[in-house]
């Protein structure tokens, strides 16, 4: 009986530790490949792109006082992790004509921290 306590004890550590390894992660790929020109958290503000808060069931090119592309405008989805995830890939090939001239990020770890750290914030920049 101990021994599968311990051992439901280390694999729900195990799993938060991986959780916050992967938050961590995500806020150093956002530095990374975002950061130029979005902005997350609370204060974020439009740069060269909108800020990425509430990304998570926000309707694409929605965030107001952008001036975004046509292409963007047309391309009305509801991010999701989904959307996100196949977007960021390759923005460029993903809505032709889009101004975010970005090749995208093919390492699909760094994708998933990404998620990780975008998603956990409310639109209004406050952690969910």
């Amino acid at each position: 009986m101990r021994t599968w306590i311990l051992g439901g004890l280390l694999l729900v550590a195990s799993t938060g530790m991986s959780l916050a390894q992967d938050a961590a992660a995500g806020t150093a790929a956002f530095s990374k490949w975002c950061l130029p020109c979005h902005a997350a958290g609370e204060g974020a503000t439009i740069k060269l792109g909108p800020p990425l808060n509430g990304i998570d069931g926000r309707k694409s090119a929605s965030f107001e006082g952008f001036n975004y592309s046509d292409a963007l405008k047309a391309f009305g989805v509801t991010w999701n992790e989904a959307q996100f995830k196949e977007f960021i890939s390759g923005p460029m090939q993903k809505v032709p004509g889009t101004r975010m001239a970005f090749a995208g990020v093919k390492d699909a770890k760094e994708v998933n921290d990404l998620w990780a750290y975008l998603s956990k914030f409310n639109a209004d920049g406050k952690p969910k």
